[in-house]
């Protein structure tokens, strides 16, 4: 025992052990800088920049690591790239590594709800924003267990690198051992050193977890925020901008001065306004036309309600409205802007539709509700007030207080999503389409995802849009009863077409087309 504590504490040992974390440390840093190129390269819709990616974790996953070290000490120097043992090691063991860190990178973007990029989209957010504030907060969550294994199998397999003769741990034990003829000691000692190393990885991928846990988040501020009150003798109370008075959206909170000027315009402009004009608008996935060069006009404060059977082309309509999908043909034109297109006819780029999107004033509303799940309740509002229109922490919060009142959730501003009812979660997602003051509001079958009691708190809160914001509104819905009490004018859809236009009540009693009544009858009859 007292020789075993000799060879734990022996400095020859311990300088091993930093040889050991140095090689580490180089294999993970470039391992990671490298795996990120490749985990680019994966998600690319380029088939050869995907293709020479796959090609690569191919090679270097399915080759022994002592093999690609050799490789790199021995093998380089004979076309004139010559390394040092550490250098070479440390190459090595982060091209090895990148491929694994790629799938981790990968499969954590990946991981993320695609509905919740499709929100983001939908308010405007550029590629960038959303990978920052959206994907990468929530993918890192679910890549740190992942990581910290990678971590472990790294520290372990720079042991290898005493194959090109790298003094780290594992080749002093075996030249220590190989003097002294201990074998059984100085060997216990350096695999008791690598435990003390991989234990003490496996404790910051707990902690880590920990301060990134959402709900342990919310319970550690809740907590916090107790103690203060006590300490500065305070009653208990909610955060800080529930008590801040309701500011108006306005102009002076965007940095983007033509979003607020169209705005006005259009709320300044006559009631007969067109506001929406599509033209010939196709779309198809493969052999499937789902719009069939449809033509719609929508004008200032109208609220449109599209009915049809499922797979009529009622989401896909609105989606092309906003470019959530792109059209074959056709034109898409609101608040008098060429959706997708510059003024010289050129396609613009994502970072551009995004920032049209936020100009023109389109809100969305989704069937999924598709809320930011990493985010509360008041940030899902707030937050893309200050991401996509540059207005200041303070106004923004004022702003989503004021629309969460509106829509009765002012006491959860606190809440994680996943902790609301999906009628709440709904009427979240009405209020942050609202939060920007759009001139447009998209909703997608805002009541299908919902059991038949949560549909009518929902409904209500369209209901109190129409009638007291005015505000003009295209609609994907089954609730005819709901059509019949908002809509101005009801548009039935069959196959990519429409097949009858004309008022609510006209349409919904005494249609005159046969499969626009064949569709009403099966609703009713349900």
């Amino acid at each position: 025992m007292e020789l075993f504590l000799h060879y734990l504490t022996m400095q020859y040992l311990l300088d091993g052990i930093l040889m050991s974390i140095q090689v580490t440390c180089l294999g993970l840093l470039g391992g990671f800088l490298l795996g990120a190129i490749l985990a680019s390269m994966l998600i690319s819709r380029n088939v050869w920049i995907s293709g020479f990616a796959r090609t690569y974790a191919v090679i270097f996953r399915g080759t022994p690591l002592i093999l690609q070290m050799v490789f790199f000490y021995d093998a380089l120097p004979h076309i004139g790239l010559k390394f040092t043992a550490m250098t070479a090691a440390g190459l090595a063991l982060a091209a090895n590594e990148a491929p694994f860190i790629a799938e981790i990178l990968r499969s954590g973007i990946l991981g993320v709800d695609r509905g919740q990029t499709v929100a983001g989209q939908a308010l405007g957010m550029t590629p960038w924003v959303l990978m920052r504030r959206i994907i990468a907060p929530q993918a890192i969550r679910t890549m740190i267990p992942a990581f910290g294994n990678e971590t472990v199998s790294a520290l372990k397999n720079s042991s290898l690198a005493s194959f090109v003769s790298v003094q780290e741990l594992t080749l002093r034990s075996t030249q220590l051992a190989s003097s002294t003829f201990d074998f059984f000691s100085i060997f216990c000692a350096s695999g008791l050193l690598y435990l003390l190393l991989t234990s003490g990885v496996s404790i910051i991928q707990l902690i880590t977890e920990y301060l990134l846990d959402l709900d342990k988040k919310t319970a550690r501020q809740k907590q916090l925020k107790s103690l203060l009150n006590v300490v500065l003798g305070r009653k208990e109370v909610g955060i800080n901008v529930h008590l801040t008075a309701p500011v108006p959206f306005s102009s002076d909170f965007v940095s983007v001065p033509k979003v607020s000027q169209k705005t006005q315009a259009l709320n300044n402009s006559n009631e007969s306004e067109l506001v929406v004009h599509v033209e010939k608008l196709v779309k198809q996935y493969g052999d499937t036309i789902v719009l069939n060069e449809l033509d719609l006009k929508v004008n200032k404060s109208e609220v449109v309600v599209l009915l049809g059977p499922s797979g009529s082309g009622k989401s896909t309509l609105l989606r092309c409205i906003n470019l959530l999908d792109q059209s074959d043909a056709g034109s898409v034109h609101i608040a008098g802007q060429w959706m997708g297109l510059q003024h010289d006819g050129r396609h613009m780029n994502p970072s551009e539709i995004a920032l049209q999107r936020s100009r023109v004033g389109v809100g969305m509303v989704f069937q999924q509700f598709n809320l930011f799940a990493h985010l509360t309740v008041l940030e899902n509002v707030a937050g893309p007030l200050r991401w996509v229109y540059g207005m200041e922490k303070k106004q923004s919060y004022a702003r989503a207080m004021e629309l969460l009142q509106r829509v009765d959730l002012a006491d959860k501003a606190d809440a994680l999503p996943r902790h609301l009812s999906g009628g709440q979660q709904q009427r979240v997602a009405i209020a942050r389409a609202l939060a920007p003051s759009p001139s447009l509001l998209l909703l997608d079958e805002p009541t299908s995802a919902l059991d038949p009691e949560l549909v009518h708190e929902v409904l209500s809160v369209i209901r109190k849009l129409s009638i007291d914001d005015k505000l003009t509104m295209i609609i994907s819905t089954h609730q005819l009863k709901f059509a019949r009490e908002i809509a101005d004018r009801v548009i039935f859809l069959s196959g990519g077409k429409i097949i009858e236009s004309g008022p609510a009540e006209e349409i919904l009693t005494t249609p005159k087309h046969p499969l626009t009544q064949r569709f009403l009858n099966i609703m009713t009859a349900d």
